[in-house]
């Protein structure tokens, strides 16, 4: 009896945190999916936050690195044992992050969603030289 309680309770253990690695479903975690950009000289141009497989992962050409939330809009770079703080707008939107990891602060600005769907309607509208 003793070995299959034992054995319930590391199942409900093991679902719980399963479960706790699904999609984010915060809305504060999808609105700051984009892509943000760096000053010149910044030792990364740009980073990108997207969801992959219900991470949520930050992108950059430095490595990749999963997120976890901490507080309102503050966020662990784990792989990077850094923050990332993201700042809103006078209309609550996100505008830019603040990065503080590995020696470095990184200030950047989120390029507006029309901006990156205008540059992938772009893509999309190229010939493809490869049909026949």
């Amino acid at each position: 009896m003793k070995k299959i309680a034992l054995l319930l309770l590391m199942m409900v253990g093991f679902f719980g945190a399963v479960s706790a690695q699904t999609t984010p479903t915060d809305s504060s975690a999808t609105q700051i999916l984009g892509k943000y950009t760096f000053g010149e000289g910044s030792p990364v141009a740009e980073v990108t936050v997207v969801l992959e497989n219900g991470v949520l992962m930050m992108n950059s050409t430095a490595g990749s690195s999963t997120l976890e939330k901490t507080g309102t809009d503050v966020y662990t770079i784990t792989q990077f044992q850094g923050t990332a703080t993201f700042k809103r707008g006078d209309n609550n939107k996100v505008v830019g992050v603040t990065i503080l990891a590995m020696g470095y602060e990184l200030v950047g600005t989120k390029v507006p969603s029309a901006a990156i769907n205008g540059l992938v309607a772009r893509k999309v509208g190229l010939p493809n030289r490869f049909a026949k």
